[in-house]
This record gives structure tokens, sequence and C-alpha cells, in this order.
């Protein structure tokens, strides 16, 4: 009882000090390009940053920041989570529960890029119906191409196939995280570069 006490207490707090960090300009900028939150104060990534550092990783908090429907509780949720204690089917819920394209993104960034499993996600992600789950896929497999982490044979061509696929989505942030995803995956070395150069001229774009 003491944590949940505990927990309940941490998450007024943290929401109480998003008034004094609030920035008018940036919610409203954020509402008008479609950004609707029930809640968002605004605050730069900078200060949650700094706000995930001063409480530390929290399981219980970051479940019960999630479950807030403000936009920084989101955030911080991602950033307080503790990687390994993140299992899957918490992570589908909260991929469920993704309200926006920014969050999605910030989630693949901030903590699914840690978890052990992370490339099953990415691909069990970009291989979706839905919108949101495959921005997130996307971004998520950008971030493991980036520390270097390479897909076997096959993950190649399901990875190829797929981006090629939503390259030609009507959503235009699909579209924009897979040609993210492949100039990332270009980068990995010269072959990779020439798969995915060769792949893009079949729907005659550019890879850079």
């Amino acid at each position: 009882m003491a944590m949940d006490e505990q927990t309940n207490e941490r998450l007024k707090e943290i929401k109480r000090s998003f008034r004094l960090k609030m920035d008018g300009a940036a919610s409203r900028s954020m509402r008008e390009k479609g950004l609707d939150y029930k809640l968002n104060w605004g605050v730069g990534l900078p200060e949650l940053k700094a706000m995930a550092k001063e409480y530390g990783k929290d399981y219980d908090l970051a479940i019960a920041l999630w479950k807030e429907d403000i936009r920084e509780c989101k955030i911080l949720a991602t950033l307080m989570m503790p990687p390994e204690r993140m299992l899957p089917e918490v992570v589908d819920i909260w991929m469920e529960q993704t309200p926006s394209q920014e969050i999605a993104e910030w989630a693949a960034t901030n903590l699914y890029q840690h978890l052990d499993y992370a490339p099953m996600l990415a691909f069990k992600w970009i291989s979706s119906d839905k919108e949101l789950p495959q921005i997130c896929g996307y971004q998520l497999l950008a971030r493991l191409f980036m520390k270097g982490q390479e897909p076997n044979e096959r993950g190649i061509h399901e990875f190829i196939d797929q981006a090629l696929t939503a390259l030609r989505d009507d959503s235009l942030g699909v579209r924009h995280a897979a040609l993210n995803c492949m100039r990332r995956f270009a980068m990995l070395s010269e072959d990779h570069e020439k798969i995915a150069n060769s792949a893009m001229k079949t729907l005659n774009l550019e890879l850079f």
C-alpha cells in the first residue's frame, strides 16, 4: 500500500510541476498541427528528460503516468520505464493506447529500442495495417540500424518488401518513417546501400 501511495503522490507532484514549466506557444503550435491531447502543457523534451533523471527509473510510476491522457505524462512514462521490466504484453497495451505520431516516435526512441526483443517488435509493427504501429516500427528499426544492428538475409527481404509498400502508403507519416528507415539501412554498409538504391529505383525514387 505504501508504494501505491508514494506513486500516487509522485504522480500528483509531477502533474503540478507541469504548470510551472508550461509553454503556451508550443502547446498552441502543436494543437494547430493536429496534436490533440486532453492536456498538453507544451513542455520541451530537455525539461522532461531532466525530470525523468531526477525521479529515476520507476516501473509503477511509468505505468501510472502512461494512463494519464496528458502529452507530458506519456513522454515521461517512456523515459522512466525500466526496459528490463517492460513485458511484451505491456508493450502491446501501450501501442494500442498510443495517441499520436509524436508519442509513437518518442516511445521507440526513449524506450523500445532498449528492449531485448526490439527487432521482433519492429518487424511486427511494420507489417501492421495501422498507421501508428507502422510509424513506430520504422522509427524503431531506424534506431536499431543506427546502433549497427544488421538484419539477416530473410530480415532484409522482409524489410525491403514492407518499406516499398509503405513508401506508397496514403499516410505521409508512414512514407516519411519508411524513407528515413531506408536511409539508415543504407548507412550500414556499401552492400546495404546498393540494396536500398536498387529497391528505391523500382519506385522511381531517390534514396538521398
